[in-house]
């Protein structure tokens, strides 16, 4: 399912797409905010389990007069954002919901793309507590948590109990057995995502985050990445690839590519999400039945994982904003939640699942996801996330590819973000 897998994942992008809207921008009058009700079509980048069609029957059976249409998007988060971003500065209006990633709520809400929401009309206190927090800028709500995610640690169970070893909980035991352990039996020692692009963003925010740094602070507006924890944290990483525990080959690894590694039984260890489980799992995985998940390590215990996953908003020019706002109701109510994970994989946000009894035998990984996202961190708010990330990629890929020292990285960082939050 690649349209979760794009770091940070989740990325069901659900959009409205309407017609009518003048091209000057100016919106008719049965879209004035706060009313507006009829038919709508929802489109997502590749819903390749399916579910999502068999979700919205049911909607369309109880509301004959406020259908949803499924029209899919490209796969590529990447080019679902340029579409949208292209749709929506043009002032075409196509959009009435869209399912955003959750690094580009404040982007959207900074731009006016979308509209705040009424936080008393959806159940936020049966939600994970931190998902809520990426659909918040600015101290107002403009989106509702629709998929979560967060990284987790894969280690093969079989190696680890063959040498007497429990899972790592610190830096120091996964650069250890990653170095020792390893090689002893034919494999590389740790991999992550570490090809330039969002996964690199979201393994690089997760070694700052786990050593106690931050990168930027006010929604962007404060810098705050120049310091020994985010030098530590690059210098985790930095350190695998120089010392040989982090193959060289992972600075080419999307979440793909890193899969198919530990799944083809070359890796001890994957930083992946929960996603990577099932396949594992799989009948053409050597390491089925042979692999466990933790939460990720840190330098003296459990690390801190960045938030995946997907926000629910209604556009700034919705037609039927009380239609979709009622679909977003309805997208993340305690039934449609059980589906996105029974029948999409997909790690809901209503809390109260992750401790079913029957989920967690379906599911086993579910008790040390909750325990991820319990203590996992957005990423960088910002209203310029594009440039935010594509800064952090860089710099961290030229760290792990030793051609540039981590502490001249992080003082190199720190300019490139400094610039970024003067733009306006």
């Amino acid at each position: 399912m690649r349209w979760i897998r794009a770091a940070g994942r989740g990325l069901l992008v659900v959009m409205v797409i309407m017609t009518g809207y003048a091209a000057s921008g100016a919106a008719p009058a049965d879209r004035a905010p706060g009313g507006g009700r009829g038919p709508m079509t929802l489109a997502t980048a590749g819903d390749l389990t399916g579910y999502l069609g068999r979700v919205l029957d049911g909607w369309n059976r109880a509301h004959p007069g406020e259908k949803v249409t499924l029209v899919e998007l490209p796969d590529s988060a990447d080019e679902t954002r340029a579409q949208m971003i292209t749709d929506l500065r043009s002032g075409a209006g196509r959009f009435d919901v869209l399912n955003i990633d959750v690094a580009w709520t404040s982007e959207f809400a900074a731009a006016g793309w979308i509209a705040p929401v009424d936080r008393r009309r959806f159940p936020l206190s049966s939600f994970l507590p931190p998902v809520v927090d990426t659909a918040t800028y600015d101290g107002k709500l403009y989106a509702v948590p629709y998929v979560t995610n967060a990284g987790m640690l894969f280690y093969r169970k079989d190696v680890l109990e063959r040498e007497g070893e429990r899972p790592p909980r610190t830096w120091a035991e996964l650069r250890r057995q990653a170095r020792t352990i390893a090689p002893r039996y034919g494999l590389e020692g740790y991999a992550g995502q570490f090809l330039p692009y969002e996964g690199l963003t979201v393994n690089a925010a997760e070694a700052v985050y786990s050593a106690g740094g931050t990168i930027l602070g006010d929604e962007g507006e404060r810098v705050t990445v120049d310091s020994a924890a985010a030098r530590s944290g690059i210098g985790f990483l930095a350190g695998g690839v120089r010392d040989g525990w982090i193959p060289r080959e992972a600075l080419g690894y999307t979440e793909e590519e890193s899969r198919r590694a530990f799944q083809d039984g070359r890796l001890l260890f994957l930083r992946n999400w929960p996603y990577a489980y099932a396949g594992a799992s799989g009948p053409d995985s050597r390491v089925a039945g042979k692999f466990g998940a933790v939460p990720l390590p840190g330098p003296e215990g459990p690390g801190t994982s960045v938030l995946g996953g997907s926000n629910l908003a209604v556009s700034s020019h919705a037609r039927h904003p009380e239609s979709a706002r009622d679909l977003i109701a309805y997208l993340t109510s305690e039934p449609v939640q059980r589906r996105v994970l029974t029948e999409g994989a997909l790690p809901p946000v209503r809390a109260a699942l992750y401790g079913e009894p029957a989920l967690v035998r379906r599911f086993p990984y579910l008790p040390a996801l909750r325990a991820s996202v319990l203590t996992a961190a957005p990423r960088p708010k910002s209203p310029h996330y594009e440039q935010v990330s594509l800064a952090v990629q860089a710099v961290a890929h030229d760290a792990m590819a030793q051609r540039q020292t981590p502490e001249a990285a992080v003082r190199r960082l720190a300019g490139e973000l400094a610039a970024i939050a003067h733009r306006r």
